[in-house]
């Protein structure tokens, strides 16, 4: 064979995509800063919104519909428009996410075209890219790939967390997560706060081994990430103020799946019995004869506070905390809440899905008798990278709320403890 017969070049491409990625190189890309494309806003770009908002890029996203959770995702730029050629102008890195394999294709030929690497999430033999299978572990970043065996390579690195957090690794534990036998029915797992070290092992275990996910828009997203192609993700996300999925739809969904033998995990942020109408969905199940496991989790109105350096009770100045919803604001006639009483406590406050309507809590407490100067902490993406926290009075709160741009998911704490600094280690001096 003649030199002009054979290009190098042309011959390891191929060769490359006949093996489905036996040549893959993997690497780690620093993306802090750096702008990353994605085309398409589906239960694919849900799953891998988390781990790169948490690289740190600026991330933006085009596509004609997207999920509530995508819609709602904090710091994304969403463009609901189809994908033109020259969106890809300025990217460091591109995700092709549609549903359709022609704009997928000419996603790819744009990023080949502009030299930067491209992810095809439909075919991943003709991206120039591919996402591993990926956890992360006391600061460690794992990946996995399998040449193009998403199933086995998703099935590794389950049980590579598995070891490290305390079971045994070996040959014949790498792949025990594709072959163990799945719960029946249904799991209610609460994914904890928002950090995803911070669901518990067994709520872990349980997501690993889903078949189908009814994931609400506050389960850690991160967590998405690491669940295998095969499982099906249902987006039941409630945005504020916004699009819903209807609580029956979410019910009936999580029979009709159990029944057609699947293992399905309602997948939420916090703890599946505090806001997130976990017996609700119990009693559907029950009623339908569906086997139901509940696992709790870390709650983010004790958590949020925490990782702010706040204890939501402490000796000698507060010895009660009352954990309130902002759903429904005083006056309403569904209202259930005596804010006459919470006003004349003297301890801990915790508002939950109250940022937009922190003039109305903050005035019925004022008028109810609490003071003006109280401490008031407002915790937005708690115990996230993004985590912020804002520290106001109760009469100045909403205000300082509206100048700083706090959106949800917020927490309000009122009290003394607000006032806590745990840098200095001071307790303030306020009144409760």
């Amino acid at each position: 064979m003649s030199k002009a017969e054979f290009n190098p070049s042309q011959h390891a491409q191929s060769a490359s995509r006949d093996s489905q990625g036996d040549h893959h190189y993997l690497v780690g890309l620093e993306l802090t800063g750096r702008k990353v494309v994605i085309i398409g806003a589906g239960s694919v770009v849900q799953r891998r919104l988390g781990t790169l908002a948490d690289s740190g890029a600026d991330i933006h996203v085009i596509a004609p519909e997207a999920t509530p959770t995508v819609e709602s995702f904090p710091g994304i730029t969403l463009q609901t428009r189809r994908y033109r050629d020259g969106d890809l102008e300025g990217a460091w890195y591109a995700l092709a996410c549609t549903d359709d394999a022609e704009v997928n294709a000419a996603v790819v030929a744009e990023a080949e075209s502009r030299r930067i690497f491209c992810v095809r999430a439909d075919d991943a033999r003709h991206g120039t890219a591919v996402t591993p299978a990926s956890l992360t572990h006391d600061r460690l970043r794992i990946g996995v790939l399998a040449a193009g065996d998403h199933r086995r390579s998703a099935a590794v690195r389950t049980a590579i967390g598995q070891a490290l957090g305390g079971g045994e690794l070996g040959a014949a534990g790498l792949e025990a997560a594709a072959r163990e036998p799945h719960p029946p029915g249904v799991a209610l797992v609460g994914g904890g706060p928002g950090d995803p070290d911070l669901i518990t092992v067994r709520g872990r275990r349980l997501l690993a081994a889903a078949d189908v996910v009814v994931a609400d828009r506050l389960a850690p997203p991160a967590l998405l990430a690491e669940l295998g192609p095969h499982v099906e993700i249902i987006d039941a996300a409630k945005v504020p103020y916004g699009r819903a999925m209807k609580q029956e739809a979410i019910n009936d969904v999580l029979v009709e799946r159990a029944n057609a033998g699947k293992f399905v995990v309602r997948f939420k942020g916090g703890d599946p019995y505090v806001y997130g109408r976990g017996f609700e969905e119990l009693e559907a199940c029950v009623a339908a004869g569906v086997p139901v496991t509940v696992v709790p989790g870390i709650t983010s109105a004790i958590a949020g506070p925490s990782s702010a350096g706040i204890p939501v009770t402490h000796r000698g100045i507060t010895h009660e905390v009352v954990v309130v919803s902002g759903h429904i604001p005083p006056g309403h006639p569904d209202s259930l809440v005596n804010w006459q009483a919470l006003a004349q406590m003297r301890g801990t406050i915790v508002l939950m899905m109250a940022v937009e309507r922190l003039d109305v809590f903050t005035s019925a407490l004022i008028d109810g008798g609490r003071a003006g100067d109280l401490p008031v902490a407002i915790i937005e993406n708690a115990t996230l990278g993004s985590q912020r926290l804002v520290r106001s009075t109760l009469s100045q709160a909403a205000v300082d709320a509206r100048i700083q741009n706090v959106r949800p998911p917020a927490i309000v704490v009122i009290g003394p403890v607000a006032g806590f600094d745990a840098e200095s280690g001071s307790t303030g001096t306020a009144r409760p």
